[in-house]
């Protein structure tokens, strides 16, 4: 089985990015990060990158007139890599259908919530207000819906009633760091398919909801 080559993009600390560098290492994935992008210079996670000794590169978003010239000059440098797979690692940018397009199927994307349960923002706020009893993160596949592509790993934390929005932040981003890694390893494993009746998981198709992680794996 070839080794899968992977591009990340970040916009910020890059503690997923960490995440997946980690795994790799310790070799549960079979996979290379050839290259991460950042849309902000000033970003913690191209230092993880340089310490990893992974090249790197800024495209600024505010240097193009329109998202789509940003998105076909990233789409560029992405392409450059080959990659098997691109994963978005809080790369905090709404892309283009076009984008979204020519990545179907191996693109990534990881948010804080139990999708489809509160899309877009504020999703701890939101999950406290509803009275939740267990809240979480799901890596899906990205599509041209925001926060609505096939949902392919899940990570569950209990909801305290004593939790604030800071606390279940936390909870939450400690379980990326589980979930994230996993879907990038069953990738690279081969053992994801993704095709118009849903994902796959060693030939058996997923629930809705993807594979989920119980709170203490």
């Amino acid at each position: 089985m070839s080794t899968k080559r992977i591009v990340v993009l970040i916009s910020g600390s890059g503690s997923n990015l960490q995440a997946i560098i980690n795994a790799i290492d310790a070799g549960h994935i079979n996979g290379r990060i050839e290259h991460v992008i950042s849309n902000k210079a000033d970003a913690y996670g191209l230092v993880r990158a340089e310490q990893a000794g992974i090249s790197y590169s800024v495209i600024d978003h505010k240097a193009f007139d329109s998202r789509e010239s940003f998105d076909a000059h990233t789409r560029q440098v992405i392409d450059k890599y080959a990659p098997d797979l691109v994963v978005l690692a809080g790369f905090m940018r709404i892309l283009s259908a076009a984008f979204v397009q020519h990545y179907r199927g191996k693109m990534l994307n990881i948010h804080p919530s139990l999708l489809p349960k509160y899309k877009g923002l504020h999703t701890h706020k939101r999950a406290l207000e509803a009275g939740d009893n267990e809240h979480g993160c799901t890596v899906h596949f990205v599509t041209e819906e925001l926060d609505g592509g096939p949902l392919l790993v899940q990570a569950c934390v209990p909801v305290s009633s004593d939790d604030t929005e800071a606390s279940l932040q936390a909870k939450v981003h400690q379980r990326e760091h589980v979930a994230y890694p996993l879907a990038v390893e069953l990738i690279c494993a081969d053992r994801i398919r993704f095709d118009e009746a849903g994902i796959f998981l060693d030939d058996e198709l997923l629930p809705p909801s993807g594979f989920r992680l119980a709170y203490d794996a």
